[in-house]
């Protein structure tokens, strides 16, 4: 029996026992784990309100207030470099803004983008990226674009061009600084690429989804151009609309959002509002200005969720390193982000689906195959999304060993000259 007959009859019998003995472990979302969500506690049990007027003489507790409180608009801007007045405070979902920013330019703004029955919406959309994103514009029927990521952003030869030449193409999605979920982060000449290149559409926009700002692993923090201020030294000052959330900072379920734009997106997206609401919570956005305060103390607290996270990413690439290192390198590639909250795995082409079924069978729930891709459609099969953020250390360990089982298994019956 040669070597890889010899190691595809181990990883066969590896998998029977797990499939004997079924696990239950999640690694499907990057959710933050109860060991986090103690992080922020206080917010509701020991946070007191004295004094129900915010800085700009609102009653919290009231209507009103559309925009958001002065002290979250104050805020939120330190995180999105924008002043308080290019700053709307929404809600407990980013996704939500960018719903609504997507929902009304395809539908209710003055000139929507639907209104050329014959030229259907289309969207660049840089990959492997975030699921939710995908599936924001296909519920919209908007078109999607795939285009590569470089390591340092997306391929901007490939998006000058196609932008220059389509007027139907009337946005993008960045995730500029820890990709969801390739954890790469984007340079400064990709930055001013974006923000200065030539589009067809006079109304392109970017949405910018800072998911991510603060949320670093290492002791290098890096740190990206401010694209806001770019736009408006190359003139466009409506091209770029960024978004930032306390979901991975504070409590996903009551956390708040934040918009950041030119004041005059910022006012026509607050007219949008201003036709569902009369304003978001208010009290939640005190409660978390008591609690996150200053740049230094939200820096701060982010230390402590990276000191939670740090461990379960050193683990996950540490495990990797020990089962496809060496000789085994051309099984699978694999990153090792500097912040976010997300690995993101290459493997042979072919591979991802059916590694994710066997996985699933054993009780282990990853993230689909290829989700990171528009439709779920990857023609290579190879990208696989690890999310171990809500697991222990101790499931993380036992995800991952089967996790270079299936691995195993998949690529070696699936090439027969390893």
């Amino acid at each position: 029996m040669d070597h890889k007959e010899s190691r595809l009859d181990r990883a066969k019998s590896q998998y029977a026992l797990y499939k004997e003995r079924p696990l239950d472990i999640s690694m499907a979302r990057g959710i933050p784990s109860e060991e986090q969500l103690k992080l922020s506690e206080s917010i509701i049990s020991d946070i007191k309100i004295d004094k129900w007027l915010s800085e700009d003489d609102l009653d919290i507790r009231n209507y009103g207030g559309l925009y958001g409180i002065e002290e979250a608009r104050e805020l939120f801007g330190t995180l999105l470099n924008t002043t308080a007045e290019e700053t709307l405070i929404g809600g407990n979902s980013s996704l939500q803004l960018m719903f609504s920013v997507l929902s009304h330019h395809m539908f209710t703004k003055e000139n929507p983008w639907s209104a050329s029955k014959d030229m259907p919406v289309k969207f660049i959309c840089p990959s492997p990226g975030y699921d939710r994103h995908w599936s924001m514009l296909e519920y919209l029927g908007i078109k999607m674009i795939p285009v590569e990521l470089t390591g340092s952003g997306p391929n901007m030869e490939v998006v000058e061009k196609l932008v220059s030449q389509d007027p139907s193409i009337k946005g993008m999605f960045v995730v500029p600084k820890y990709n969801n979920p390739t954890g790469e982060s984007v340079s400064n000449e990709v930055v001013d690429r974006l923000a200065g290149m030539h589009t067809a559409a006079d109304d392109f926009l970017i949405l910018w989804d800072n998911a991510y700002v603060v949320h670093h692993l290492t002791n290098e923090k890096v740190e990206i151009k401010d694209i806001f201020s770019a736009s408006k030294a190359f003139g466009h000052p409506d091209r770029v609309i960024q978004f930032v959330s306390t979901s991975k900072m504070t409590l996903p379920g009551a956390g708040v959002s934040a918009m950041g734009a030119s004041t005059h997106n910022i006012n026509e997206m607050a007219k949008y509002f201003g036709k569902q609401l009369i304003s978001f919570d208010k009290i939640n956005q005190k409660r978390h200005v008591k609690f996150l305060k200053d740049e230094s103390t939200i820096a701060a607290h982010m230390e402590k969720h990276r000191d939670i996270l740090e461990p379960k990413f050193t683990w996950i690439d540490a495990i990797l390193s020990a089962y496809f290192g060496g000789e085994n390198n051309s099984f699978v590639e694999w990153t090792t982000p500097k912040g976010g909250y997300f690995v993101h795995l290459t493997t042979r082409a072919n591979c991802a689906r059916k590694i994710v079924e066997l996985m699933s069978a054993i009780g282990i729930t990853l993230t689909p195959a290829n989700a990171a891709y528009p439709y779920g459609s990857n023609p290579l099969d190879n990208s696989i999304r690890l999310a171990p953020s809500f697991v222990s250390l101790d499931q993380l360990e036992i995800a991952m060993e089967a996790l270079c089982v299936c691995i195993d298994l998949v690529t070696l019956e699936n090439y027969e000259n390893l």
